[in-house]
């Protein structure tokens, strides 16, 4: 009789930490990429949308693609500029790309663009990686160990009240007539990257940021865990949690904020009919 042959057992699977580092140096790499398209003169297309789609994030969808799937292939992938396969449905592990977030303020030259890259693992973001190369600032983040900007830890604001709040959004937003009643006085910025608005919340820079419309996970993902990892909070405009790798990749809202003025942006957002 021979002998029973052992059974192979499957690799382990990857850790987060090394995950983690595969990430921050595939959006590095990337964000080399796409910055040597800045500024320069480069095709464009409008998708079916009529948003506008470059040369440059296809590449650096490209680039990431290998170099984040290659070497993980038992992971899901979603991103803005590649085909959306159901596939990814059955993953445990989905990366979640946004190869230029911001691609209106590329185009046009405004350095308000990033490279927007997470993990999401069962339907919760638990990496994420925004670069923004024309100012250099790289904001990454683990599930369970804190937010950096450079490598130095950041934190979401304190602030308790609206009045004087620093708000990221359209400055027309709070003066339509779908509130119910009237904002206290608050500054408002506009910043064309959703991910990049995010970041800037989560280090402090502004006090939360707003949308009424719809998003997709790829959006939000990288940079909601830079938040809450920050002690910010990312919700709809219900106050409740975003959850990712669905079917339809599409999330209603946005508010953002950290943990004291959140309740008080729900408590607005909360009673209007979009």
């Amino acid at each position: 009789m021979t002998a029973a042959q052992p059974v192979k057992q499957p690799p382990p699977a990857p850790s987060l930490e090394e995950d983690y580092a595969l990430l921050k140096k595939a959006a590095r790499e990337a964000g080399e990429l796409a910055q040597s398209y800045f500024r320069k003169s480069i095709s464009v297309e409008r998708k079916a949308d009529g948003t506008e789609v470059s040369e440059a994030d296809l590449a650096v969808d490209v680039a990431l693609k290998l170099a984040l799937c290659a070497p993980r292939p038992e992971y899901g992938w979603l991103s803005e500029e590649s085909e959306d396969n159901p596939e990814r449905l059955k993953y445990s592990r989905v990366w979640m790309i946004d190869p230029i977030d911001g691609t209106n303020a590329f185009l046009r030259h405004v350095p308000e663009w990033t490279i927007s890259a997470g993990l999401v693992e069962d339907g919760q973001p638990v990496l994420g990686v925004v670069f923004n190369p024309a100012t250099g600032e790289f904001f990454h983040a683990m599930q369970g160990k804190g937010a950096f900007l450079n490598d130095e830890p950041i934190a979401a604001s304190e602030k308790r009240t609206l009045d004087g709040a620093l708000l990221i959004a359209s400055g027309g937003l709070f003066k339509k007539k779908i509130w119910k009643e009237p904002w206290p006085e608050v500054k408002t910025k506009w910043v064309n990257s959703v991910a990049y608005r995010l970041a800037l919340v989560a280090c402090g820079r502004a006090d939360a940021t707003i949308s009424l419309s719809n998003k997709s996970e790829w959006d939000l993902a990288a940079a909601s865990i830079i938040v809450e990892e920050a002690g910010g909070i990312v919700t709809d405009h219900h106050g409740l949690a975003h959850r990712y790798n669905r079917p339809s990749p599409r999330l209603p809202s946005l508010v953002a904020s950290g943990k004291a003025l959140h309740p008080l942006l729900i408590e607005r957002t909360d009673r209007i009919d979009l």
